[in-house]
């Protein structure tokens, strides 16, 4: 197994790529504290120990950085190590132009996609740097990568962006202390919080259509698809692989 006695926190897990990842995870052998503000996580907690896997859920609210140390705590208490982190908890952008968009929606946006992000690696680093390894992954965006952006989703392209060159930047700090620190850009990808998003338009069936032509593989991604590069870059098989933003994006930014 992959990630066989290795444990993660994985943030966002209730649903989507977290979901998938948290089911591939404990699969390969890791015990997975998974984060989420949904109580849904609970379930798939319970559902991972029914079938001989290692899981336990702590609802968190993400914007809160006394949720996300107690979090820690929680996890700490149980499993004692913390090998891989996971930052896969985000939101969607509110679907306007900068122009329309409030002082309140970026704020919020940015808690939940970036600054939840530095203050989960600003708690993991110096627990892996202690132990002289781990694997940060931090989930990006397409839209993000240069070359590519969309009209009306500025402020969430922002906040994914952020997180490409923080991945870089922590890489830097704490790569040479055995702490490898990574990025994970999906493609349009199948998950509950895209279907909110799409629903929200005047056109949902042009944006479907729309999204499919984009990527050069002519689908949308499948949450298991991001859990597969999550996996490689949580295990050991990636042991050469830090600062980089690891596209599994079915060809998005070259469409």
């Amino acid at each position: 197994m992959r990630l066989k006695d290795k444990t993660a926190i994985i943030t966002g897990g209730a649903s989507g790529i977290g979901e998938a990842s948290v089911r591939l995870f404990a699969k390969e052998g890791c015990d997975v504290t998974i984060a989420d503000i949904d109580p849904a996580g609970e379930a798939l907690a319970e559902s991972i120990r029914s079938q001989g896997g290692r899981a336990a859920f702590v609802h968190t609210d993400m914007t809160d950085f006394g949720a996300i140390q107690a979090l820690f705590g929680a996890h700490l208490d149980r499993c004692g190590t913390l090998d891989v982190l996971f930052n896969n908890a985000g939101k969607d952008g509110p679907g306007k132009p900068v122009a329309d968009t409030s002082e309140e929606e970026l704020d919020l946006l940015l808690s939940v996609n970036f600054k939840s992000v530095f203050l989960a690696c600003k708690l993991a680093a110096p627990i892996m740097t202690g132990a002289g390894k781990g694997s940060i992954i931090s989930t990006s965006a397409g839209s993000a990568r240069e070359g590519l952006a969309w009209p009306n989703i500025a402020a969430y392209i922002a906040s994914k962006g952020a997180i490409i060159s923080f991945t870089r930047a922590l890489a830097v700090e704490l790569s040479p202390q055995g702490v490898r620190v990574n990025s994970l850009n999906p493609g349009v990808t199948d998950t509950p919080m895209l279907r909110g998003f799409a629903a929200k338009l005047e056109d949902p069936e042009g944006f479907w259509e729309s999204m499919n032509s984009m990527q050069l593989l002519h689908r949308l991604g499948k949450p298991e698809e991001l859990a597969a590069g999550a996996l490689f870059l949580a295990s050991d098989e990636s042991s050469y692989v830090t600062g980089t933003d690891l596209l599994v994006d079915g060809g998005l930014v070259l469409g």
